[in-house]
């Protein structure tokens, strides 16, 4: 019987391994909903204060808010790379590293210095095994994001961008569609580009003035772009990893039911040759 041992030893691993699964599924799900209620809660916030900048914007105050400055022809750009401290994710983070890579090649033929700013331990680990050098890193941020964490992400950024040392900002991260569609996208955060060019039918009053209101306006504006990536990566994260538990949890439910009808097989198979022997040797003992 040591076959059918050897199975019943394969289907024990199995059904562990399926518990398993099916708990970090039900995790996953359980996060993915919390993050899903923080990707809803941020948009209403941001498409205000895109309306409000874009009717406060006009080409003489564009002019007096380096945050607005539009390069000719840029040379020195930033990438904030949002991934994942844990696998088990499906293609989460091989898809946003994908990205990445492809803006930094598109960069660089367009002769763009670019500083590398990457968030999770997947990226880190990636990019350094490329040998690719990282300006900073964060791992401690998590799948809790705060709008303290994007400004410790965001504000020396903004700060290169005004001093000139830097013409662009870019932010490649997973954009939360539905539960199974998180596709990476790229979004330039730095300069401001307002929405609609300042185009709205609403009308303002204005206290005290247009260019203080832009002043307070235009960094919470790229706080909050950069808040928005980090919620949706993390709903993308955990959406992905609900996705590639559940088809692990099914597989191993498949393999189960292979492994249970094989092992009834070869117990059955086993039953007979058995029977077969005992009645051979009656016979025998008769003759």
């Amino acid at each position: 019987m040591a076959k059918g041992q050897e199975l019943k030893g394969r289907i024990r691993s199995v059904e562990n391994t399926r518990k398993i699964t099916r708990t970090m599924e039900m995790v996953a799900t359980s996060k993915m909903k919390r993050a899903q209620d923080r990707v809803t809660a941020a948009r209403p916030y941001a498409t205000a204060l895109g309306e409000v900048i874009a009717s406060l914007y006009s080409p003489e105050l564009a002019a007096r808010f380096p945050l607005l400055r539009q390069p000719e022809a840029p040379r020195r750009a930033a990438m904030l790379v949002l991934t994942s401290n844990q696998g088990q994710a499906g293609a989460f983070n091989a898809n946003v590293l994908k990205e990445a890579r492809a803006r930094l090649a598109e960069l660089d033929r367009r002769g763009v210095a670019v500083e590398l700013h990457v968030v999770g331990k997947k990226g880190v680990g990636y990019f350094r095994y490329l040998g690719q050098t990282l300006t900073s890193t964060r791992i401690d941020i998590g799948d809790r994001p705060t709008a303290q964490h994007a400004a410790e992400l965001v504000d020396q950024l903004m700060a290169d961008f005004v001093a000139g040392r830097l013409d662009a900002v870019y932010v490649v991260h997973a954009r939360f569609v539905s539960a199974v569609s998180t596709p990476p996208t790229t979004v330039q955060v730095l300069p401001v580009v307002p929405p609609a060019q300042g185009r709205t039918t609403r009308d303002y009053l204005l206290y005290p003035t247009a260019e203080s209101l832009l002043t307070a306006l235009l960094p919470a504006y790229v706080r909050n772009a950069v808040y928005r990536a980090l919620v949706e990566s993390v709903a993308g994260e955990q959406s992905s990893r609900r996705t590639a538990m559940k088809n692990a949890t099914d597989n191993a439910t498949e393999m189960l039911n292979v492994l249970r009808r094989t092992y009834n097989r070869a117990r059955q198979a086993q039953i007979t040759q058995e029977i077969a022997e005992i009645v051979g040797g009656a016979a025998a003992l008769q003759g």
